[in-house]
């Protein structure tokens, strides 16, 4: 088990670039699943899960060849679909939860599949009734062996139909639209989650030659096709990298331009870290974030306190919660974050309170974080990264204490932010791995 030691106090400076958006990536390499010919896909990010799907693409036959760590050729063109019951694609695909989405592509190539229960962040319930929910409307017979934790789904008479899915799911929705592209027929889905993952996904099935209409809403309507042909893809910056490095620019008192953030696909995220008081300038696709000696959180009209709360898109995405409530133990003022998805992603909070921080856990879904407003710096100490993004938002609070931090297990860092450490001593940080 790796782990950081960070000597905090240091506010960063300077340029960064967001890194390719890790949801976006993993969707896409499981699209190229879809056709024979070769896809291209850019600005894929550097880090552990993208990189693990790609080897267990390579293990079930798909050709692969990295023209670089961020552009990579790929060729699903003699898949071995008996891999797929071995103890080595449970043991691969089992470690990472966004190889479910692998499903989809099989199913509506081959008229059939297999997974393993999918592990991933251990942050409270993630089921997947809604992916199989999906292919079961679309004809496919499902299967699962609560001995072996073993999903298998087969259809070979399936038929576009109309579904409304019990949750606007990201990564069902994938599996569901990606499914459907090669189903006879109309297939209507309703309650679809738009995400612009989800919407890159669309365009680049269309631009294999797929028939996708209402991109960008929570209707959508497919017309399957006889086949799907080849495409180049570039991935969008992560956003949700993007909004760490406002929260390092806040929580230091840096000085940071984030460069070609993506500006137009960060929805509503801007507006949430300024109603946090952080003040952000919009230059072009950049984003710069000024040195500030006190942030202040806003209230609602009526002067009750702000709440932060995730939402299905366009709301505020879940997995940028843990750092606007890091972000808030340093602000002026009060605020109530509200994690309405999963019941364990606050529980980090006992490691902010050790380090100085004022926070109530309400229950598993509800935390007030009482600011300090920099009258009493958050202090270093040693902890263990749960899971990617509580993982972050401790390593923003280390950047931010005074002294030295140590973070255990920044494996689970490292699967979602390439190069971390590297790229924030550039900015003037201080951490060493070991």
């Amino acid at each position: 088990m790796s782990s950081f030691v960070i000597e905090g106090g240091r506010p960063l400076s300077g340029t960064i670039d967001p890194q390719g958006a890790k949801n976006e990536a993993l969707q896409v390499l499981c699209a190229t699943l879809l056709t024979s010919e070769e896809v291209i896909i850019d600005n894929i990010p550097d880090i552990v899960d993208v990189n693990n799907l790609i080897n267990l693409l390579a293990a079930m036959g798909v050709g692969v060849r990295r023209e670089s760590p961020h552009r990579c050729h790929l060729q699903a063109a003699n898949i071995n679909l008996d891999y797929l019951l071995t103890d080595d694609f449970k043991r691969r695909a089992s470690s990472l939860r966004g190889s479910i989405m692998i499903m989809g592509p099989l199913l509506a190539r081959y008229g059939v599949a297999h997974f393993p229960k999918p592990g991933g962040d251990k942050i409270g319930r993630r089921r997947l009734d809604t992916h199989f929910y999906g292919f079961k409307k679309l004809g496919a017979e499902f299967s699962f062996d609560a001995n072996d934790v073993f999903y298998s789904v087969k259809g070979s008479n399936m038929k576009g139909c109309y579904m409304l899915l019990d949750e606007a799911s990201v990564t069902g929705t994938a599996n569901i639209i990606m499914a459907a592209v090669l189903t006879p027929g109309e297939t209507t889905i309703y309650n679809a989650a738009c995400e612009p993952y989800v919407q890159q996904l669309t365009r680049m099935l269309v631009s294999m030659g797929a028939k996708i209409d209402g991109i960008g809403s929570n209707l959508l309507k497919i017309t399957g096709v006889d086949s799907l042909s080849g495409c180049e893809h570039r991935v969008l910056p992560d956003m949700i990298e993007v909004g760490s490095f406002i929260g390092m620019a806040a929580m230091t008192g840096g000085d940071i331009t984030i460069r070609n953030a993506g500006l137009q696909h960060l929805g509503i995220i801007p507006f949430a870290f300024e109603r946090m008081g952080i003040a952000i300038e919009k230059r072009g696709d950049d984003i710069h974030i000024p040195a500030q000696d006190h942030y202040t959180i806003d209230s609602f009209i009526d002067g009750s306190i702000m709440t932060i709360s995730d939402a299905p898109w366009p709301g505020l995405t879940p997995d940028l919660l843990s750092v606007f409530l890091v972000v808030a133990t340093q602000a002026r003022g009060c605020v109530l974050i509200h994690q309405k998805m999963f019941e364990s992603r606050l529980f980090f909070v006992d490691k902010l309170i050790d380090m100085g921080a004022q926070i109530i856990l309400c229950d598993p879904h509800r935390a007030t974080v009482i600011g300090l407003d920099r009258m009493n710096q958050l202090r270093g100490t040693t902890m263990t990264s749960p899971d990617i993004r509580a993982g972050v938002a401790l390593l923003i609070a280390a950047l931010s204490a005074n002294g030295t931090s140590v973070i255990h297990n920044i494996e689970q860092i490292d699967r979602g932010y390439q190069y971390i450490d590297q790229r924030l001593n550039a900015l003037g940080a201080k951490i060493r791995r070991q």
